[in-house]
């Protein structure tokens, strides 16, 4: 009966020892302590998504994402007891901020990226910071005039984004035989638009607005009525780490609740209106109560 005894008890033993290999070889980063010790946050950002994130003409980032970031950034600061902080700013596509959150890089990502589902299994995501729909950019008074007006017509679309996905499974939807190409930034969608290489361009319908204002001559162009996606944007952060979470929501909450949001949201979209009631409900909603 021992004998039993004792090979059962080391069974178990086994057993529990299997069990916790997992959960101690998942450590979960501590993304706080890693500013603390390097007294710098890295922070990455878009270069042409005016008016949410891009470069100025002094070539420092510029743009709403970029103001409520510099809040996340003083209370990460306040947080580490480091207050004034050296920022590292590391521009890239949107494939290219989330790898270097994903691969710990970039402490996080400050720009228009639309927090989803699949981008969830390498990053996790902030509470929202704007909620956006996605649509098309083609000229004033040319053949694309609907989304129907598309088949035959060549379409860009900056690749590895959530628009690029949207607009392949509506072409296919609505059996629309439209080329489809793939771009590397908007800058370069305005001007293959602009030289006849594209007839229209996907992307953010407010990102569309900014680079739209940019372009040799805006008045030739204008957005298509339909959207194409809705787009809820939030910041990429490192997935697992909640404590870094917790600060960054924290700073976004206290934006949206404390007088502050009016200051970011005005300059930037102030000639749109006021916040529609969809963009309020996302703040009001998106604030953490203490």
């Amino acid at each position: 009966m021992n004998r039993i005894l004792t090979r059962i008890g080391a069974a178990l033993a086994l057993a529990a020892g299997l069990t916790a290999l997992p959960a101690s070889a998942a450590v979960a980063p501590d993304t706080l302590a890693r500013i603390k010790a390097a007294k710098q946050i890295n922070v990455a950002f878009s270069g042409d998504s005016l008016p949410f994130s891009y470069v100025e003409t002094n070539n420092e980032p510029s743009g709403y994402s970029i103001d409520l970031c510099r809040k996340v950034i003083a209370l990460v600061g306040r947080t580490v007891g480091v207050p004034d902080l050296k920022v590292k700013w590391l521009v890239g596509t949107t494939r290219e901020r989330l790898q270097m959150v994903a691969t710990g890089k970039a402490d996080i990502d400050c720009a228009n990226t639309t927090a989803t589902q699949s981008r969830m299994g390498s990053v996790d995501f902030s509470n929202l910071i704007f909620v956006e729909t996605g649509g098309f950019l083609a000229l004033g008074g040319g053949p694309v005039q609907k989304i129907a007006d598309l088949s035959g017509k060549r379409v860009g679309v900056i690749g590895g984004t959530t628009t690029e996905a949207r607009l392949e499974q509506v072409l296919k939807q609505r059996l629309i035989n439209a080329t489809v190409v793939k771009l590397k930034d908007g800058n370069e969608g305005v001007a293959m638009l602009e030289s006849g290489l594209l007839d229209a361009f996907a992307s953010d319908k407010i990102k569309l607005i900014g680079l739209a204002t940019q372009a040799k001559d805006p008045s030739k162009l204008a957005l298509l009525p339909e959207d194409l996606s809705y787009e809820p944007l939030a910041f990429a952060l490192a997935r697992g780490d909640s404590s870094f979470r917790l600060v960054v929501n924290k700073a976004l909450t206290q934006t949206y609740v404390g007088g502050d949001l009016d200051s970011i949201y005005t300059p930037w979209f102030g000639m749109l209106g006021k916040p529609a009631a969809l963009l309020n409900a996302m703040y009001l909603l998106n604030s953490v109560p203490e």
